[in-house]
């Protein structure tokens, strides 16, 4: 039978996600709602004020012509104006394409065509060049985030029909562009003869309306849209809120990539909660914004997670001596106390004793370098090592793991502060059904399930059964109603003595151990046993050559050097002692370079495209076969 929590209360879910907005406002006006950087401090924007600003914008996109359903695209990374401009597109009762801002211009003219997006948020320069090169003839218009329209461009002062920048061709060329200020212009001005326009656009809206097409960026072939209507976003934010793990008084960090479902689903909680979001998708920035913000919760991929413990456990080895004994020491003593509290058993006297030592002299530094106030952080996209969550909680900083998809518009399992289970990804989120199928797969049901696939309606069957079953491609296990993911069912290796290996699992587990690694690629298809592909992390290993005379080498240098291959070596034992004999890894290459979302390598959500990479060194992966 399926695992199914109560549903969420049907009478308190919006009708959509401009209600929700509007409600939001109306609710809570004055608070705060939004805090970005200005200059060397941040600034807060309250609800009644962000309202303002998106009336504007919505109005203006009313004003190029912009009808309900069309779809109007940002191209853009992280920042207060990608919030702006998607709330804006929903009160205009249109849908948001998202496109990440690293997309090459094939793809985006791709996505643009495919979607029949009619408006562009373009973030810079750049980005606009992507979009007014492409061949897209039902372009009206491109709106700039940064900057102003070149001279002859469709500015201000044009009717909106004018040619793109110099140096454009195709399709597009017949598009205006035009600045962010000159949008919301004409927004005011259409507000001031047509009061009601926005708010009528929002009347008109209703659980089925389309409200997003996210495009999977996808580990092989053509992305695929995902259609996410606006029950989709209403159910993550009130199912979250029925789960009661935040309140209006918490303070988000916020620097997830928007164009990524995670990105959005936040945005859909802070609405039906009311809490404030600090944004920024600087990611070179989040410890050092962590330390001003002081926010209470943040979320994030696990890469994230694992840079901050290698980053951390470097530190104190470089300081050497007593401090990182008692570093050791420290976390000898919280990791106990994590595995007693996971096994449901009391600390004994001394144990917390022992405990509040190792918070005074480590544990609370740390905390207080991620601002002092972080009630809990959550890890999604996609899986987190054991060791690592095992880290954090020993820290006194709880990570609840989560699961979902584009395809699940976000959350559709996650861990609870009061109950959070080491390994599992929680239970599901009130309202969502969820079965185990005879061959592993993780079946789920529910209103966070996509519409459809857009335009692929061969494809959307393949995944999506008639009753509402969405099969999900992961392989895992139910215990006590939490779920735990072992593998993507796509992924698993079978070797030519016809063992299973799962990589997701040896993978995780190496980027634990091994601090100065970046990427590791499990491989062994119908080979006789399972290599690896290994690249560095290039801020690490330069630390770790300093330290061990190998200093002003750079990162490719280092790559080819004996000293780093016996290493990493040492970490290859290392993990093959925590696994079975079939899964070990027998050898490996440290390749050149860290993989990159520039050459294909990486989804712009940091999922390694397995079989891309394989290809691009498959003469290396073959020598290590040969005896």
């Amino acid at each position: 039978m399926p695992t199914m929590p109560a549903m969420p209360t049907a009478e308190k879910q919006s009708a959509s996600f401009g209600h929700l907005f509007r409600d939001r406002v109306a609710s809570t006006p004055d608070a705060e709602a939004f805090r970005r950087k200005a200059g060397a401090g941040w600034e807060s924007t309250t609800w009644a004020q962000t309202k303002s600003h998106v009336y504007e914008v919505a109005a203006g996109l009313i004003a190029l012509g912009v009808e309900s359903e069309q779809r109007v695209a940002i191209a853009s990374g992280t920042r207060l104006e990608w919030i702006l401009a998607d709330l804006a597109i929903t009160c205009a009762g249109a849908a948001t394409t998202t496109v990440y801002p690293s997309t090459a211009a094939e793809e985006v003219e791709y996505i643009l065509a495919d979607s029949g997006s009619v408006v562009v948020f373009a973030e810079d320069a750049s980005q606009a060049a992507k979009v007014l090169g492409a061949d897209l003839p039902g372009l009206v218009a491109v709106v700039l985030i940064e900057g102003s329209p070149a001279a002859g461009s469709g500015g201000a002062g044009d009717s909106g029909s004018s040619a793109g920048p110099e140096g454009s061709a195709g399709g597009s060329a017949g598009a205006a562009v035009i600045s962010w200020d000159e949008l919301a212009t004409r927004g005011r001005a259409l507000l001031a003869t047509e009061p009601k326009a926005v708010d009528d656009r929002i009347d008109a809206l209703g659980p089925e309306s389309l409200a997003t097409l996210i495009y999977t960026s996808g580990t092989t072939g053509r992305p695929k849209g995902v259609r996410l209507v606006h029950e989709n976003w209403t159910y993550e934010g009130l199912a979250v809120t029925e789960l009661g793990i935040l309140r209006a008084d918490d303070v988000q960090y916020l620097w997830l990539p928007l164009s990524h479902v995670f990105g959005k689903m936040l945005i859909a909680i802070q609405l039906q909660i009311g809490f404030a979001s600090a944004v920024d998708g600087d990611l070179t920035k989040i410890v050092e914004n962590l330390g001003v913000v002081q926010p209470t919760f943040m979320a994030g991929a696990p890469r994230i997670f694992e840079k901050v413990r290698a980053k951390v456990t470097l530190t104190s080895e470089g300081a050497g001596g007593l401090k990182s004994k008692i570093f050791n020491w420290a976390f000898s003593v919280g990791l106990a106390a994590s595995r007693r509290r996971q096994l449901k058993q009391p600390l004994t006297r001394l144990h917390g004793i022992q405990l509040a030592i190792a918070d005074k002299l480590v544990f609370h530094k740390i905390r207080a370098v991620m601002g002092g106030r972080i009630r809990f952080f959550v890890s999604g996209s996609a899986a987190l090592s054991r060791d690592v969550s095992e880290w954090f909680d020993a820290a006194g900083l709880t990570v609840l793991e989560g699961y979902g998809m584009t395809e699940t518009s976000a959350a559709t399992f996650v861990n609870l502060p009061r109950d959070a289970r080491i390994g599992t990804v929680g239970p599901p989120l009130p309202g969502t059904e969820v079965i185990i199928a005879s061959d592993g797969e993780i079946l789920v049901r529910g209103p966070g399930v996509m519409r459809g696939y857009h335009n692929l309606p061969g494809a959307t069957e393949e995944v999506l059964t008639v009753d509402g079953w969405l099969h999900t491609g992961d392989i895992g296990e139910l215990a006590d109603g939490f779920l735990k993911i072992t593998d993507r069912k796509k992924d698993l290796i079978k070797t030519s003595g016809g063992k299973y290996v799962a990589p997701q699992k040896i993978e995780g587990i190496f980027k634990a151990v091994c601090p100065y690694v970046s990427q590791i690629i499990v491989h062994g298809e119908s080979r006789k046993f399972i290599s690896a592909m290994i690249t560095l992390d290039p801020e690490a290993i330069v630390e770790w050559a300093a330290a061990n005379g190998l200093g002003g080498k750079s990162p490719e240098d280092l790559t080819g050097d004996p000293a780093v291959r016996d290493m990493i070596s040492g970490y290859i034992d290392e993990l093959n002692s925590k696994l079975e004999r079939w899964e070990t890894i027998k050898r490996f290459v440290i390749l050149a370079r860290d993989l990159t979302i520039e050459d294909g390598e990486l989804t712009p959500s940091m999922k390694v495209r397995r079989k891309v990479v394989e290809k691009q060194h498959m003469d290396q992966l073959d020598k290590l076969y040969v005896d």
